[in-house]
């Protein structure tokens, strides 16, 4: 029953003759109905422009006041999900009203309206979700001032509408915009989700999953909204039976409610196992979080292939409806870019990497050509100096021992540099068990040991002990230092000290490497991470820019301080499992 067709408890004949004490002036209800009508082209106007909802409802409250000659009033809303209404302001304030009675007219019920009460809904989303309530204690309001009460509350529902799609086209013109900026693909997906949480109000927790081919699904980007906390489920993998990517389908949102246990569908597209795959959480009693108890689930996909999906979920059942499975729909092409971006962002800096790796190889092989040919070098004379000394009969046992103790060390000092070398260039494939920390130290400063000692630089090694698997590979923990340590040598033309130092720091490896050398300039700083940005002479500028696309694919940050004269100091934070002994 609409607020237009609730009768008062008075009889109509009464209602229509009898005024309210406040407006002896009105004669007639013409009068009254252009005076409405004046009230509600003055409301519209005058938030025409305006983008606080809130301001919106308190104005509209107040000119419902004014408008029926009343002195108490409230708007209550519905939220979606909810068994009651809350009434979020009051004239005056804290005055009380019957939630349950207010929550029976949202949803059309029909218990009779006090005469001196007078109720307009108000519609959001393409629901009732809300009601504008005028009281006045002794006045009996008549037909024209509830009709009056509708149409203000129909009015200000039209701003409502404005205001949302005026949210939504801000919010898809941010992700545009990030697009077009070449956002890193895991910011993109979350400025989706954050985008459709301001949109949709989900408040348990969203989730983008990318189709990795075949039966899999990996979890790339999740916010868990009720605890405000991160995911720990970022990377894990989720088998996609076989009989389920025929709904993989492209333009499709489907949508879910669970009301005790078992999740039911919207339609009869027989999608359920779908949203059991993607509910992480079980049944009630089976685990402390909070069950999702409404979800939207959007499959991302072009016409040729599956992309992955994307999930919305609430806590109370209910909370999504056609309104909000259509928002998602309009962010689907957004989060389609995104997947495809990753997928090529991904190739590209593997290749890139790879390529790097081939660079830094060679550049390697420079470097430590004179540490090798000097090592040789002092082989050959003492090996010439024994088979003299041999042929002659002329050997001296202590001197002969001294010169196997110089060859023996010249040998390991290049054994030792052509094995790292080798650990460096052989670690295209990722590792099953993850990275060890301590290992990759070791391999790269194998490498770069005499160089280091060559320039005087002194360095000092700091490893907690023990220290986890980091979950990545190899060969990128070994490319990440190499390069870093690489630009700190060279920071260091006339010696220095060198720190590297890898500790554990709440749930994350924190590897600091800092110098003490040149340092770089404060215009220069912001863009060393950027490709082919460098301040050496002879650099391709790709260095720091490897190392930041490898933290990132570790799920890490890194931070760059530097102040000239004085050093650089580079901190890497990459995320562990939790901590156990190793």
């Amino acid at each position: 029953m609409s607020a237009t067709d609730a009768k008062p408890t008075e009889s109509a004949s009464d209602s229509k003759t009898r005024c309210l004490p406040s407006e002896p002036s009105i004669s007639s209800s013409a009068e009254f109905e252009l005076r409405c009508l004046r009230r509600m082209s003055a409301l519209t106007s005058q938030f025409r422009e305006g983008r606080d909802m809130a301001k919106v409802l308190r104005s509209t409250l107040r000119a419902g006041l004014d408008l029926l000659g009343a002195k108490e009033g409230c708007v209550a809303i519905l939220d979606p999900g909810k068994q009651q209404v809350e009434t979020i302001f009051t004239i005056p304030q804290n005055t009380s009203w019957d939630k349950e009675f207010l929550t029976s007219f949202i949803r059309g019920g029909e218990k009779p309206i006090p005469a001196d009460l007078a109720l307009g809904r108000l519609r959001r989303r393409r629901r009732m979700w809300g009601v504008l309530a005028v009281r006045s204690a002794g006045t009996q309001f008549n037909w024209n001032h509830r009709e009056a009460l509708s149409a203000l509350a129909a009015s200000v529902s039209e701003v409502l509408e404005r205001i949302d799609q005026e949210r939504i086209r801000e919010v898809r013109a941010r992700i545009d915009y990030k697009i077009l900026e070449q956002l890193r693909p895991k910011d993109l997906f979350y400025q989706i989700l954050h985008g459709l949480h301001s949109l949709t109000h989900y408040d348990h927790s969203a989730t983008v999953l990318i189709h990795e081919g075949g039966g899999t699904l990996e979890v790339v980007a999740e916010t868990i909204t009720w605890k405000k906390g991160k995911s720990k489920r970022i990377g894990q993998k989720i088998p996609l039976p076989e009989s389920l990517l025929g709904l993989l389908c492209p333009g499709v949102v489907y949508g879910f409610d669970r009301p005790i246990n078992a999740w039911e569908e919207w339609t009869d597209a027989g999608a359920a196992k779908l949203a059991e795959l993607l509910d992480e959480h079980g049944q009630e009693g089976q685990s402390a979080t909070p069950l999702d108890r409404s979800m939207l689930c959007a499959p991302l996909a072009t016409s040729e292939r599956s992309l992955g999906l994307l999930k919305i979920a609430a806590k109370q059942c209910g909370s999504f409806a056609a309104y909000e499975a259509e928002l998602v729909s309009q962010f689907l092409p957004h989060a389609s870019i995104a997947v495809q971006n990753s997928k090529r962002t991904e190739s590209l800096e593997l290749n890139l990497i790879q390529a790097e790796r081939k660079h830094a190889m060679a550049d390697l092989a420079r470097g430590v050509a004179h540490d090798i040919n000097n090592a040789l070098g002092a082989v050959l004379p003492l090996v010439q100096q024994m088979r003299v000394e041999l042929q002659a009969g002329q050997v001296d046992i202590a001197s002969l021992v001294e010169d196997l103790r110089q060859i023996e060390g010249s040998l390991r000092t290049s054994r030792r540099i052509f094995g790292g070398m080798l650990s460096f260039a052989r670690g295209a494939v990722h590792a099953a068990d993850g990275a060890n920390i301590r290992q990759a130290i070791d391999n790269t400063r194998a490498i770069l040991k005499e160089g280091l000692c060559r320039r005087g630089i002194e360095v000092v090694v700091e490893v907690d002990d023990p220290l986890p698997l980091i979950p990545s590979s190899q060969s990128d923990l070994e490319q990440l230092l190499l390069n870093l340590l690489t630009n700190a040598r060279d920071a260091m033309p006339k010696g220095g000290r060198l720190s590297i130092a890898a500790r554990w720091r709440a749930s994350n490896l924190q590897l600091v490497v800092e110098d003490t050398g040149i340092g770089i300039p404060a215009e220069h700083l912001s863009k060393v991470l950027e490709p082919f940005f460098s301040t050496k002479p002879q650099g391709n500028g790709l260095g720091l820019a490897i190392c930041r696309s490898i933290v990132w694919q570790m799920q890490g940050k890194l931070e760059i301080n530097s102040t000239p004269d004085v050093g650089t100091r580079v901190t890497v934070l990459l995320p562990l499992p939790e901590r156990s002994a190793s």
